[in-house]
């Protein structure tokens, strides 16, 4: 099932390169983050480690996706995934150190509260992190950035936002909209 889906998101994403108008029309809610003319062209002698989030947004359309681009997500998507691997690492310390017993029921209460607390944000991360390698399997497989389900560019100020997205704004509006609507 996972190559058909990836073999119908190879196809939208051709016929919408095919089809796609030489001007893109920013959407509404990505308007405003202004793209900075000054920094338009700095991708161009920087190498990826040093290009920022300003100037990976400044590129123009025409070059998005490009091989800088997909280094620079991906470059941002390894240092995410090593941060989150040293949190986890720095969690299980934490709780060894934090097993002393405390004699009173309330401080008891307290530990053990911060503590489920801390495996429940550690649990969020580990789903992202699964996220995480699924984003960098569709850098490999070409595929990042755009839409699963239209095939259309997710757009670099989502993708900075969220770098694991892979649905486009409108389309994960539909999704919402009809998970409200009729529920899971």
């Amino acid at each position: 099932m996972a190559t058909a889906s990836a073999v119908a998101s190879t196809a939208a994403k051709a016929s919408f390169l095919n089809t796609m108008p030489t001007t893109m029309n920013a959407s509404p809610a990505l308007s405003a983050i202004k793209k900075d003319p000054k920094l338009a062209n700095n991708w161009k002698t920087k190498s990826v480690d040093q290009l920022t989030d300003e100037e990976v947004l400044a590129m123009p359309d025409s070059e998005y996706m490009n091989e800088k681009q997909t280094a620079f997500f991906r470059l941002k998507l390894t240092r995410l995934k090593q941060d989150m691997l040293n949190n986890a690492g720095e969690t299980t310390e934490h709780l060894r150190e934090d097993t002393v017993v405390v004699p009173d029921p309330a401080d008891r209460a307290t530990i053990e509260e911060e503590h489920a607390l801390e495996l429940r944000t550690r649990d969020r991360e580990r789903k992202l992190l699964k996220k995480i390698e699924q984003s960098i399997v569709r850098i490999d497989a070409g595929d990042y950035g755009y839409c699963d389900e239209t095939g259309e560019p997710i757009g670099v100020g989502r993708l900075l936002a969220r770098p694991t997205a892979t649905l486009s704004l409108e389309a994960q509006q539909r999704r919402e909209l009809k998970q409200k609507m009729f529920g899971d």
